[in-house]
């Protein structure tokens, strides 16, 4: 087992989770995972489709596993299986079973859950502004509690929400 503690960034779109990311990344002096989705479908000359978004979740992975060896003692990730598990559910109504399998083994030490009260920037990526925001926020942390995982609400504008993250990972993780 590593000893690199896993941090996830989650929240629904538009709400600093990259940014946020990079941040406690480099105020840890360590390295993040980016969004696969972003990379994955900025090349997609088409509608993405099922499929697609497998392929978003195994290459997500995949990412995280090849940068866990270039980490040092944390590691963050832009998004997760939580994410795009309410993602099948909300596009397709349907997720394949290998991605609760995937969030049973917990091998995620603490999730930072994104509020959506910042203002919603469009990109030509985005879908889901305005009140789906809330509806996915909701969703999220209810899958977040459903698998037991440990986290914290993270609000405020960008500055407080890297004071409020810092803050939630040293009470949780007992640092000095």
């Amino acid at each position: 087992m590593s000893s690199i503690k896993k941090i996830v960034i989650t929240g629904p779109e538009s709400t600093g989770k990259s940014t946020l990311s990079m941040q406690l990344a480099e105020c840890f002096q360590t390295v993040m995972v980016p969004e696969f989705a972003r990379f994955y479908i900025s090349r997609l000359k088409r509608p993405y489709t099922f499929d697609d978004i497998e392929s978003i979740a195994y290459g997500q992975l995949k990412w995280g596993e090849e940068l866990l060896s270039k980490a040092n003692r944390f590691i963050f990730f832009d998004t997760h299986l939580v994410i795009i598990k309410i993602w099948f559910l909300m596009k397709y109504r349907d997720y394949p079973a290998w991605i609760d399998s995937e969030l049973r083994k917990k091998d995620i030490d603490l999730f930072l859950l994104c509020d959506y009260d910042l203002p919603w920037e469009p990109d030509p990526l985005r879908e889901n502004g305005g009140e789906m925001r809330r509806l996915l926020f909701t969703l999220y942390k209810g899958e977040i509690e459903h698998y037991n995982f440990p986290y914290y609400i993270i609000r405020g504008n960008q500055e407080e929400r890297l004071t409020n993250a810092r803050n939630a990972m040293v009470s949780y993780f007992n640092l000095s």
